[in-house]
């Protein structure tokens, strides 16, 4: 690998204490290979940022948001790839080697559960990504520093937003490697339920629906 490379990895989080320090703890062979991981807070108030402190490169505040708070740790980044990470998501072990080379992309995903449906939710959304172009923030995407125009900072669909402007550029890398991510949200409001919920929200703003209404169906 290119010594000059660098890998900036931007996790935004809120109140995140119980998944911070394994999260973190999980990207430290990462920095020992010279890439960075920067922190971006929203607000916590449960000690997430002072878990975070000794176990990351930087730590940020931003205002609550997930476009901003990651705006604001691709701002601090020094890398010449972005990689934007979710607190509960797991990247395999050589994926500093694996996304240098590509001007944007994202990785297969995994779910981590108990409940049967949860690896063909996966399934379809690593095909849904292959044939629309379109990642979303559980596939850990990542975008070469100089193409990066910043996410539009909107209350959701912030990832479906930069895919489609990132498109117009170069088509994405769509990286086999797979990131495991937990399936907690699944299986807290119903997989079923979820699935129905995230496949609505999407044709509602395809259909031209704002994203603080598809937010505020979100949260319900």
């Amino acid at each position: 690998m290119d010594a000059r490379l660098k890998l900036s990895v931007v996790v935004p989080v809120l109140n995140e204490a119980s998944a911070m320090r394994p999260a973190l703890e999980a990207l430290a062979p990462l920095r020992a290979r010279g890439h960075e991981v920067i922190v971006v807070d929203g607000g916590s108030s449960d000690g997430t940022p002072d878990i975070a402190a000794g176990l990351c490169d930087r730590v940020l505040s931003a205002p609550r948001g997930r476009a901003t708070q990651m705006n604001a740790g691709a701002r601090a980044a020094t890398g010449n790839v972005l990689l934007f990470l979710h607190a509960d998501t797991r990247l395999p072990s050589d994926a500093d080697a694996l996304v240098f080379g590509s001007a944007w992309g994202r990785f297969d995903v995994e779910i981590e559960g108990r409940h049967p449906l949860l690896p063909v939710v996966a399934c379809a959304m690593n095909l849904r990504s292959r044939l629309t172009g379109i990642a979303t923030g559980d596939q850990a995407m990542f975008v070469r520093r100089s193409l990066f125009p910043g996410f539009p900072e909107i209350a959701l669909m912030e990832d479906v937003a930069l895919s489609k402007a990132l498109k117009k550029i170069d088509p994405p890398s769509c990286l086999r490697a797979r990131v495991i991510t937990s399936g907690r949200r699944w299986e807290a409001h119903g997989v079923l339920r979820t699935i129905f919920l995230m496949w609505r929200l999407r044709l509602l703003y395809f259909l031209g629906a704002s994203p603080e209404a598809l937010a505020r169906k979100y949260r319900q």
